[in-house]
């Protein structure tokens, strides 16, 4: 072997194993993460002004085991990604869906949570009627989801259905149901839910682990989550934390500390404490 080859080897060895090395100096010793602060049970703010739920557990996880200091704000919804892109704070964790459509400004870590959106509505409505089914359609399994969506429209026919502005459940209520119901618009699900409450929208529609916690309360008794689940398609991958597209270091960091959480069941045990179900992404 020549020394020039054996010296081109060597070099090359070395751009290997300083690659790591590169990344780590990269990679940030303190973070800001951003969530909602008004999702319960995900995100949401006690009455002594503490965040807490599912993603605020979940976040100081996975910043333990990333070894960096995290600081954790509540950001309006509508302000998040804007926020995000100008520097405000450097992670997003608010049960924001992984689409292509956001993936055009931001970038996304794996998902770290799958969970079906669906309706609430009253118990004695014709919906309300078949109760909660166990059934997830695939949005990519057209097919299959529009004959379950076909079953639904006539018995929402004209109902006042509340979402939450600037969501994928927005956007999945107004091309699936946009010719059947009337779309009522609300900046947090809190607005929303105090509106099912009071009769002023017939249903609303958001995940189903967030309305199984908005009917656990007394005011919701004569409320049912009702019909299946849907997922993928206009939803996207799953729900990941959102990144700026040049941290890339710090997107490696949280994927890896997402897979040690997968893996152990910490985000098992962290989802079936909050939402009772685990919501863990299938591998």
């Amino acid at each position: 072997m020549t020394f020039r080859r054996m010296a081109a080897i060597a070099a090359a060895f070395m751009t290997i194993i300083s690659a790591p090395l590169a990344m780590a100096a990269d990679a940030p010793k303190a973070i800001t993460i951003a969530t909602e602060g008004a999702y319960a049970p995900w995100n949401f703010t006690t009455a002594d002004g503490k965040l807490d739920g599912l993603e605020i557990d979940l976040a100081n996880d996975l910043c333990a085991r990333m070894k960096i200091k995290c600081t954790i704000i509540a950001q309006n919804w509508d302000g998040l990604i804007p926020s995000l892109t100008v520097g405000k704070f450097d992670v997003i964790m608010a049960s924001m869906f992984i689409t292509p459509k956001r993936l055009e400004t931001i970038d996304f870590t794996q998902p770290y949570a799958v969970d079906p959106s669906g309706f609430a509505i009253a118990k004695n409505s014709d919906l309300g009627k078949l109760g909660i089914s166990k059934e997830k359609f695939k949005l990519e399994d057209e097919a299959a989801a529009m004959a379950a969506i076909e079953k639904l429209k006539p018995l929402l026919k004209g109902k006042v259905v509340g979402v939450q502005s600037g969501t994928t459940n927005l956007e999945f209520l107004k091309k699936y149901f946009g010719d059947t119901v009337q779309i009522r618009e609300y900046k947090t699900t809190e607005q929303h839910d105090l509106d099912l409450a009071a009769g002023r929208v017939d249903a609303i529609f958001a995940q189903q682990t967030a309305l199984a916690a908005t009917l656990a309360k007394p005011e919701f008794a004569d409320y049912t989550i009702a019909g299946p689940g849907f997922v993928g398609g206009i939803f996207g991958l799953g729900t990941g934390a959102g990144l700026r597209k040049e941290d890339k270091a710090l997107k490696d960091m949280f994927n890896t500390a997402i897979d040690a959480a997968i893996a152990d069941g910490t985000t098992k045990r962290i989802s079936e404490k909050w939402v009772h179900t685990d919501v863990t992404p299938v591998k």
